[in-house]
Order: structure tokens, then C-alpha cells, then sequence
């Protein structure tokens, strides 16, 4: 790769066939690449289909290009669909001047999510704590039997906390917190479906009543 791609002068008063000659240059002039960034075939009909429902077609927006990024020490064009003027011209601005100061620096908190469960009716609250913590490498273990996937790339739920609520409006309750590991997914779907399968396990260690089981927001 051309070490210096981020110096693409004047990028805007090519055209977008030049803009992406340019562009596959510092690839080395990859086909497939260079094919995947013109838009040829981008989302063949049958892919759109099985991603969301009713499929009827694709909608397009204009895909451009932002340079002079630089973050954590390393040089980036970042691709950018809009449809408003002056977005991706701001972004690359920007980024010029930030990159005057040695760009930016991010950095990401661990992809931990959260699915709570809620148990009800119970008379010893303390005692159903230390029973679930008792248990709780079998209910890491049977919540991972939900996604074997997910565990095979690294991630999967790892941890258990509870937390108990003496005086609430609806009486006293417990709160079981699986933490799960999920990597790159949103989620969402993974920690409600481990919830919902160890539900039963945590209402017959706990002696109380399970009620919800989803996301926490």
C-alpha cells in the first residue's frame, strides 16, 4: 500500500472515474476491490432479499471518499454515503487540521453486554443470591449452548452478577445480570435468547418467580 495515499491533492476536481483510479492506486490497483467501491454489483437482488423482508429493490446514495485521517498513528480514507453536500469536505478538512497535532486517538471499551432477569416471590433474597452465584458456571455454560458461534470466535457470556432490591413497588426482587462478550454483533438477539433459555434453571435455583428476561438498555 502507497504510504502516502493521504496526500491525494485536489481529489475534487477529478472525476469519479478518476477520483477512483486514484484511489486503487494505492491498493495496487486491485480489480475486485476497485469493483466493490464503483458499485458494480454491490448488492445482487437475492443478498437484499434475505436481509430484511418484503424486498421489492435497492436504493442508492452517492459514496465518497474522506481523507487526511489519520487515528492512533495510522493513515485512513474513510468511505462515506451521503447525500448531503459539504459532509464528506468538512470531515476531510478536519481532519487535515487534526492531523497538524498528530490526528486523533480512540480507543473502544470491551463489547460487554447485559441481559437482566428478574425473579420475583422470593422469601430469602440472600440465600437465592449465594445459590445462583453457587451455579453460576452451569448458567454460563447453558447460556453459551445458545450461540456456539459467538464462542467459537471468542466471545460468549462470561460473568453473572446479582443484585437485590429489598423495597421496591413491586416488591422484593432479585436481578441477574448475564454479561456477554459480543464481539462485533449488536447483540441484541444473543442475550435475550440466553436469558430466556436459562430462565427456567435460575427460577428453580432461586425458588422465586421469573418474570423479565431481556436487554438491559
Amino acid at each position: 500500500m502507497n504510504e502516502n495515499y493521504f496526500y491525494l491533492k485536489n481529489i475534487r476536481d477529478l472525476s469519479p472515474e478518476e477520483r477512483l483510479q486514484a484511489i486503487g492506486e494505492v491498493f495496487e490497483n486491485n480489480p475486485e476491490f476497485l469493483r466493490s467501491l464503483g458499485g458494480d454489483r454491490a448488492l445482487p437482488i437475492n443478498v437484499a432479499d434475505g436481509m430484511i423482508e418484503n424486498v421489492i429493490g435497492r436504493f442508492e446514495l452517492p459514496l465518497g471518499v474522506a481523507t487526511n485521517f489519520k487515528v492512533n498513528g495510522k493513515d485512513y480514507l474513510v468511505p462515506m454515503a451521503v447525500e448531503e453536500p459539504s459532509v464528506v469536505a468538512a470531515a476531510s478538512y478536519m481532519a487535515k487540521l487534526a492531523r497538524l497535532n498528530g490526528g486523533f486517538e480512540a480507543y473502544s471499551d470491551r463489547p460487554i453486554m447485559r441481559a437482566q432477569i428478574q425473579v420475583m416471590g422470593i422469601q430469602d433474597l440472600k440465600s437465592a443470591k449465594e445459590r445462583i452465584l453457587k451455579y453460576k458456571s452451569e448458567l454460563i455454560s447453558s447460556a453459551n449452548e445458545k450461540d456456539k458461534t459467538l464462542v467459537s470466535l471468542g466471545g460468549g457470556c462470561e460473568d453473572i452478577e446479582v443484585h437485590l432490591f429489598k423495597d421496591t413497588p413491586s416488591g422484593p426482587m432479585l436481578i441477574l445480570h448475564l454479561l456477554v462478550d459480543v464481539r462485533d454483533a449488536m447483540g441484541a438477539n444473543t442475550v435475550n435468547t440466553m436469558a430466556e433459555h436459562i430462565a427456567p434453571q435460575v427460577e428453580k435455583i432461586s425458588q422465586g418467580h421469573v418474570r423479565l428476561r431481556i436487554l438491559s438498555n
